[in-house]
């Protein structure tokens, strides 16, 4: 049986409709899908997001342990930072993606927060576990401590403030800092754009959740289900582990390296190839981006991409979307191929379906 989130009767009572996701019972869909995707490019939506997996690292090593065995400079985070990371193995091949924010915790320790694909917590926990030695680090899974509420949209800041009746500091991408919510309802609330649209993670106590919600959407927040998610997430170009790569995929083709690896900071698992994949004229043999379907249906994931019959590439996530007039999907593409406006052929069930590369990311941010 699915595990409900902490939010399942407040989003069950506003109407949604239930799919389930890595083990959770979350909502897929409202009464109107279509107005859930205008929220979120025009306003601002409201996601039940609690099944991310969530991770909470202390101990005085913390930070250089996860520093020496991921890809990003996680050592020189400021308390109120964040960033991307990558866990590889010798040959660079992802193993985990986290996004790692240096926090406080009640008993005003230094803390990290990991928070990793649904469904990965465990797996990452063992795969650091093996990393740890003599270094002074405790690990807890805490995911169903906390619920989490991403709200995503042009207005997501002025909801926020409207929410917590409070002005917020215009954020970058992964700084965080807690908010009140009410009395009492104490979050962490953090920037974080994976919809191409501006967008804030709140973290809260389960019995927290349903408040914060409340005001949420009192303030205007548009309660969306995770098939809207997922069409904005693909729209962006944001990869997800299990789907658009896994332990087989070089993390460099993955396209997040500006973002997620640091060439300065060091020795780690999977370093050498990195920097041979850098100073090979800044290319690798297959690149992740976008491709516009040119017809009306969109193509399957796994489907093979050719061109004059060549294999070159593969399809890993597909949706509908209105903004490019067309179906659209995310794929990996051989670098002979990746320029836009190429034309390739999907192979389908229904025969082959002709699209074009589009780039990265596939559209444009809303900011």
């Amino acid at each position: 049986m699915a595990q409900h989130s902490p939010l399942h009767a407040i989003t069950e009572r506003s109407g949604a409709v239930f799919g389930e996701y890595a083990g959770y019972a979350l909502p897929a869909r409202y009464q109107n899908p279509a107005a859930e995707y205008r929220a979120a490019l025009e306003g601002a939506a409201i996601f039940d997001y609690s099944y991310a997996a969530k991770l909470e690292l202390t101990g005085p090593d913390a930070p250089g342990f996860v520093h020496n065995i991921s890809t990003n400079d996680v050592k020189s985070l400021p308390l109120g930072g964040g960033c991307e990371t990558y866990f590889c193995d010798a040959r660079a091949r992802a193993l985990f993606v986290a996004w790692v924010y240096h926090i406080r915790l009640a008993d005003r320790r230094n803390a990290l927060w990991l928070e990793t694909t649904p469904g990965r917590g465990p797996a990452l926990i063992k795969h650091l576990d093996k990393f740890l030695i003599s270094e002074a680090v405790e690990m807890a899974d805490v995911t169903e401590q906390f619920a989490q509420i991403h709200v995503a949209g042009p207005n997501a800041k002025a909801i926020l403030e409207s929410a917590i009746a409070d002005s917020l500091p215009n954020l970058a991408e992964f700084q965080h800092m807690e908010r009140t919510f009410g009395a009492s309802a104490t979050c962490m609330l953090r920037r974080r754009d994976p919809l191409g649209v501006p967008g804030y993670d709140i973290v809260c106590l389960n019995e927290r959740a349903e408040g914060v919600w409340r005001m949420l959407a009192a303030a205007g927040g548009v309660p969306a289900g995770l098939d809207t998610y997922e069409q904005l997430r693909i729209e962006a170009g944001s990869p997800v582990q299990g789907v658009d790569f896994d332990d087989t995929r070089f993390v460099m083709e993955v396209g997040r390296a500006p973002r997620a690896v640091s060439y300065s900071k060091g020795c780690f698992p999977g370093q050498e190839p990195i920097v041979m994949a850098r100073d090979r004229a800044g290319r690798v043999n297959r690149s992740f981006l976008g491709l516009k379907v040119l017809g009306d249906v969109p193509v399957p994931a796994g489907a093979k991409l050719t061109r004059d019959g060549q294999d070159v590439g593969v399809v890993t996530s597909s949706t509908p979307t209105s903004r490019l007039s067309a179906p659209l999907a995310l794929g990996y593409v051989h670098w002979k191929h990746i320029d836009v406006g190429t034309r390739l052929e999907a192979e389908t069930p229904m025969g082959p379906q002709a699209v074009e590369v589009v780039g990265y990311p596939p559209v444009p941010a809303l900011s």
